[in-house]
């Protein structure tokens, strides 16, 4: 059996050693016996520290070992390692030209295999004397190891500028396991295309697309949900469900997709009070969690499911939650060395509560200015006219608040509080055709009285006009006329 194991095998032949000459340390031989103490030992077998077989030792080996564990006052068996060599790990046969070949090559293909490494080295030496004789395969794939030239599978095949600057990001940073210190202070959500299709009620085939959150100290799984698309209507309706489930967190971490980052979602997670936190471009690395949770629903979910052939959308949900809050988070977990829901009931937690189902439907909302339409008093929102009541009718714009997926619920907010003020309607023209008109509402939420009835006579700015003209006993700037002389 061939020497492995490193700095154990070096222990070992290191204890072998101490063992064999200890006794001559415990007890010294008198002066003049320790020439005959040594040829006793050197007589005996001893088994050899790696393949069990016997062995034996010479006397000036014995003698070496012996005045060297002597002298030695702090870790007599320390000294007794076997040396090491002092050109290990220089890998002679790799001569410079070679080395500069290969790192050249490494830094054009990450990659390759060591296997091809090798392949294009020993092809690139048949053309290049200098590179002769070519190096063995175990030789180049030492000098990969030693030099941390591991195989890097590319992140994605486009070659864009954020692609490479990914790449060379994830070159230079170190990456890390990390994990928050309080339950509800960091989610995970992100989506997975299914492997498996799903029959439609219209008899079509779609690829389903799970939905899920994950609790980030916990590994709870707070919701998991299957759709046909990834929207950001079905982000806001998984996120709400989390939320309702397990309470608002603290922050939120997903990827840059376009459903993910909607101006709902963003706007909606900020009223919240959530930080959405997004990775890094082309970093899927950074949701690892996530990751490890799509592995668990393909490798167990989906394959308990491998022999219904009729799957439908609902049954695929009705099975992942039944297998999500009986399983998963029941499940230890190997990382955390205990169940998510236990430790998620654990705590500590930064949990905060949930509003009710209609606050996070207005949470999750956009808000856009319009201009009011003065003439019929509508504004015009997804190319829809919707009717202001007239007590805002001195409002030039206007500030909503509206979903793109469900125009059913439009809000008028305050712009300077973003309190919602009233809730608008689509017009109804045909309504409107009966002539029946509601009666002009007040500007002014104030109670009004009755105003006085208007003054008569001359106005109070042109008597003051008349006093100061006056005052200053000037004549008239005119010639008075006796309109009665012309009679």
């Amino acid at each position: 059996m061939a020497e492995r194991g490193g700095s154990q095998v070096h222990e070992r032949w290191a204890q072998l050693r101490f063992s064999v000459i200890g006794q001559l340390l415990a007890s010294p031989p008198p002066k003049g016996a320790l020439r005959a103490a040594l040829e006793q030992l050197a007589a005996r077998e001893w088994r050899h520290p790696s393949t069990g077989a016997p062995v034996r030792f010479g006397v000036s080996t014995l003698e070496r070992w012996y005045y060297r564990s002597r002298n030695e006052q702090h870790d007599p068996v320390r000294v007794l390692r076997r040396k090491r060599r002092q050109d290990a790990g220089e890998q002679a046969s790799m001569t410079a030209p070679l080395r500069q070949a290969l790192l050249a090559q490494y830094d054009a293909h990450k990659s390759w295999s060591a296997q091809l490494h090798y392949d294009n080295l020993a092809a690139l030496a048949e053309t290049r004397s200098e590179l002769r004789p070519a190096p063995s395969y175990a030789t180049v794939r030492r000098f990969l190891a030693a030099h941390g030239l591991t195989r890097h599978r590319p992140m994605t095949t486009r070659q864009t500028e954020g692609a490479l600057a990914a790449a060379a990001r994830l070159e230079a940073r170190e990456v890390r396991s990390y994990e928050a210190e309080y339950v509800n202070s960091t989610w995970h959500w992100d989506c997975h295309h299914g492997s498996r299709k799903v029959l439609t009620p219209r008899g079509e085939w779609r690829t389903p697309i799970l939905f899920g959150v994950l609790d980030d100290r916990s590994r709870l799984v707070c919701h998991l949900q299957w759709y046909l698309s990834e929207s950001a209507e079905n982000i806001a309706h998984g996120l709400s469900q989390a939320m309702q489930k397990r309470g608002l967190p603290r922050a939120a971490m997903s990827d840059n997709g376009a459903a993910m980052t909607a101006t709902e979602i963003t706007e909606g997670l900020a009223r919240l009070g959530i930080v959405h936190q997004t990775t890094l471009p082309y970093s899927p690395y950074q949701n690892g969690k996530q990751e490890v949770l799509w592995g668990s629903v393909e490798g167990r979910l989906m394959a308990m499911l491998e022999g219904v052939d009729d799957l439908t959308l609902a049954r695929l949900n009705q099975a992942t939650q039944a297998w999500v809050e009986q399983v998963y988070n029941r499940k230890r977990h190997s990382e955390i060395d205990d169940t998510p829901l236990a430790r998620f009931l654990a705590g500590p937690a930064v949990t905060r509560p949930c509003p009710d189902a209609a606050a996070l439907r207005l949470a999750f909302t956009r808000t856009e200015r319009r201009t009011l339409r003065k003439s019929d008093g509508t504004a015009v929102i997804e190319g829809r006219r919707f009717e202001v009541p007239s007590r805002y009718r001195h409002l030039s714009v206007l500030e909503v608040r509206f979903s793109g997926w469900d125009l059913t619920q439009v809000h008028l907010v305050d712009p300077h509080t973003g309190t919602v003020l009233c809730r608008l309607f689509p017009q109804d023209k045909a309504a409107n055709a009966s002539l029946l008109r509601r009666s002009v509402q007040p500007i002014s939420a104030e109670p009004v009285t009755s105003p006085p009835p208007p003054a008569r006579g001359i106005g109070p700015l042109l008597a003051r006009m008349i006093d100061r003209q006056a005052a200053t006993g000037l004549p008239p700037a005119y010639l008075h006329k006796d309109e009665g002389d012309d009679a």
